[in-house]
């Protein structure tokens, strides 16, 4: 069983130092046992970025509000949903389920912020007003999105025991590198404008299963990510049980656009790629 107190030594030991900016995802239950509750990882990780520093997640939005006109439902289902969703609300609303259960937890702390949007970011301390200062409606990874804001301060991503798959930040590489062919998604929101629910249209780069472009294989994320761990030296360590990795966001973009143009002019070019 682990302390909260062992869990911030785990995080500095990783490379997290005070003042820094850091995205995570996490597995609880790849931690481990922790006394007090799946609470102490975060703030475990406060402890270790002291209030100088900031901590951002992804929380996204409950199951429906963004596939409404994607094409994944069945017409019966999307007129149900026409009719019965209610309009978004980003400070209430739960964070998907698939992002893990320690962003929930951390989107209820007394502390953390969001961003209006149901492309929703969770954030906290020092930099978090500035990460979630502006927020495109469409093309919400993309230029002038939280993301950007997060690589342009040197933000760094901490994997805690997480499928590297899910590293959000790639969507913002999918969105700024130009590279002929890329899928867009259009779908509808419900919100609430004057007392009304309203339904706004809205559009990204693929970032559902499908992907950004028809030449990502299976795990396209994961083999970017572990490849680039391998090409950088980092092996990682443990925080609890869980196998972590600390990563430079701007490294990262570097590597991830060159392989996304390289892939989307030849699908024979991801063979560069470890696998995952």
């Amino acid at each position: 069983m682990y302390s909260r107190g062992e869990l911030a030594n785990g995080f500095r030991a990783l490379g997290v130092a005070a003042g820094d900016t850091i995205m995570l995802h996490a597995s609880v239950r790849a931690v481990g046992r922790v006394a007090g509750g799946p609470d102490q990882l975060h703030l475990a990780l406060k402890d270790a970025l002291t209030p100088g520093g900031t901590l951002m997640m992804y929380a996204s939005c409950p199951e429906h509000y963004d596939e409404i006109g994607r094409g994944n439902l069945t017409a019966d289902e999307e007129r149900e949903l026409l009719e019965k969703l209610p309009p978004f609300d980003a400070a209430t609303a739960r964070s998907q389920r698939d992002n893990g259960a320690l962003v929930e937890l951390l989107r209820t702390w007394p502390g953390s912020m969001v961003n209006a949007h149901v492309a929703r970011f969770v954030v906290w301390g020092a930099q978090a007003d500035y990460l979630i200062s502006q927020q495109p409606w469409s093309y919400a990874f993309g230029h002038g999105s939280a993301l950007e804001r997060f690589a342009a301060i040197g933000g760094r991503i901490l994997l805690l025991g997480s499928d590297h798959d899910t590293v959000t930040f790639l969507h913002y590489a999918e969105h700024v590198t130009a590279f002929p062919g890329k899928r867009v998604a259009r779908y509808r929101v419900p919100v609430e404008e004057h007392g009304l629910r309203v339904w706004r249209e809205m559009e990204e780069y693929d970032t559902a299963d499908a992907g950004a472009h028809p030449n990502w294989p299976a795990r396209f994320f994961a083999r970017i990510v572990d490849s680039y761990l391998i090409r950088t030296g980092n092996a990682g360590a443990r925080v609890g049980d869980a196998p972590s990795f600390l990563l430079d966001a701007r490294g990262l973009l570097e590597f991830a656009q060159a392989v996304m143009q390289a892939v989307a002019a030849d699908p024979n070019a991801v063979s560069t790629l470890c696998d995952a």
